[in-house]
């Protein structure tokens, strides 16, 4: 037997799940949120190139 496996084996009775289990649902998680504000700001990218022009230059007279 592997060092590896054996410290895998002891690992996922102790906490009762294993360890790379554990990381891969955190890195999902981390992924999900990154692409949601991914998403977020592509929208804001995309309502504000409708209209580049607007509000960028106005004349003000006194």
């Amino acid at each position: 037997m592997e060092i590896g496996s054996l410290a895998n084996a002891a690992l996922s009775q102790v906490s009762g799940t294993s360890v790379p289990n554990d990381v891969s649902i955190a890195m999902l998680s981390k992924q999900l949120d990154l692409t949601q504000e991914m998403g977020a700001e592509m929208i804001k990218a995309m309502e504000l190139s409708v209209n580049p022009g607007v509000g960028g230059n106005f004349d003000a007279y006194a």
